[in-house]
């Protein structure tokens, strides 16, 4: 046998474990929920599940505050993470020190304990409506609708996503930086012919990951949110346990799985772009 047909060799018993789990976990449920999703109430095979999905009020509502939510949050999450991670590279002092050492501190906490938290923080009867009540301020409504779900994303998704700004913008050399000052680069020019597109790369696969995360949320929306709308993780799970509708809560996953798609699909034709324009 020769070298060429050993390396392939080997480089293919490497992938197969790896491929082996995405088939199992990944592959097979998606289409096992596609399939669901196609079948009527006569047994037989169409597009009646997602009919619903477009035509139903409900439905539609909880699309739309679906992605509403998810925009919001993305772009909240990607601002003030872009400006902490800037804030924290090109700065020093006992602010940034201080910053560095307690925005990853979300992380180790987990996310029905933060959501238990937020409740107790800024619900009508919680520990900030009572100090507030001592100086004669009612808090307005806070959590248990749009706004409580976005606060506990921000806390869920700013640290991860500051920590991976932070790494792009650390290997940005500052001889880059430097010379750019010297030709007389001002801040904004600075940032948008260097500081950012030196990060892009990293920038998308923030928004990739602060994306799917948000629109297949589940413990925020389901304990923050209101009755209605409902994001789709809430939705399908009140679909498919208290309605008992199984077919309908596969197609609506099978179509968040679509709209994640849609995303990726926008990240890797970006990044095979930036692969050409290298090569």
């Amino acid at each position: 046998m020769s070298k060429e047909w050993k390396q392939a060799l080997a480089g293919l018993a490497m992938v197969l474990p790896s491929f082996a789990i995405l088939l199992v976990v990944v592959i097979i449920p998606i289409l096992q929920s596609l399939m669901l999703s196609l079948t009527n109430e006569t047994g037989g095979y169409d597009l009646s599940r997602y009919h619903v999905l477009f035509t139903d009020k409900g439905m539609r509502a909880n699309i739309l505050f679906t992605l509403r939510i998810t925009v919001i949050t993305c772009a909240l999450v990607l601002l003030i993470s872009y400006s902490l991670a800037v804030y924290m590279r090109f700065n020093q002092g006992p602010i940034v020190e201080l910053i560095r050492k307690t925005y990853m501190i979300p992380l180790f906490i987990p996310g029905v304990i933060a959501t238990y938290g937020l409740i107790n923080l800024l619900g009508n009867h919680g520990w900030l409506a009572r100090l507030l009540e001592h100086i004669g301020v009612t808090l307005p409504r806070i959590i248990f609708d749009e706004k409580g779900i976005i606060i506990a994303n921000l806390w869920f998704n700013i640290p991860f996503t500051t920590m991976l700004l932070s790494s792009a913008l650390a290997g940005i050399p500052s001889s880059v930086i430097e010379s750019a000052k010297d030709v007389g680069a001002g801040r904004y020019r600075l940032f948008a012919r260097f500081i950012f597109p030196l990060s892009y790369k990293t920038f998308l696969v923030a928004l990739t990951f602060v994306f799917m995360g948000v629109i297949g949320s589940f413990t925020a929306p389901f304990l923050l949110g209101a009755n209605s709308p409902q994001m789709l993780g809430a939705s399908m799970q009140q679909v498919f346990s208290v309605f008992q509708e199984r077919e309908q809560a596969a197609a609506m996953a099978f179509f968040t799985f679509l709209l994640c798609s849609v995303l990726g699909a926008f990240y890797i034709r970006s990044m095979a772009k930036e692969e050409n324009v290298r090569m």
